[in-house]
């Protein structure tokens, strides 16, 4: 998997829509943040998971799977590393991303009187252009 792989698989959930964030590529729901390619560079694409996600992710794979260094990491920010990622396994950990945005907005809506988003992914209504 490479950074474009990224892209298109984020790109699928509903509600997914891409920014920037200080000059990096992120991946958005309900306007809030659930990965980045911030570090590509390095050949990681990055998913905000909870702490006990990444623990998890880390247990099963900790050869693909590891901490963003700081206080993002230990937050739950998780790097991956696209070049030994399936597709199955990259796209997974973007659900898990994806699906806890979708919960933590829900929470903030329900304050405000908003219904939860569907759990269930689909392909989002923008498009990904195309290589050359």
């Amino acid at each position: 998997m490479n950074a474009a792989d990224f892209r298109r698989l984020a790109l699928l959930f509903e509600g997914a829509e891409e920014g920037s964030h200080m000059g990096a590529t992120d991946f958005r729901v309900g306007g809030r943040i659930f990965a980045t390619l911030a570090s590509r560079d390095r050949g990681y694409g990055n998913l905000m998971l909870s702490p006990e996600q990444q623990a998890a992710f880390l247990e099963d794979q900790p050869d693909l799977f590891l901490p963003v260094a700081g206080g993002w990491g230990r937050m739950g920010a998780t790097h991956i590393r696209l070049a030994l990622a399936s597709e199955d396994v990259l796209a997974g950990a973007l659900r898990a991303a994806w699906k806890l945005r979708i919960e933590k907005n829900g929470q903030a809506g329900k304050s405000k009187g908003k219904s939860k988003a569907p759990a269930s992914a689909t392909k989002s209504k923008r498009k990904t252009p195309k290589p050359g």
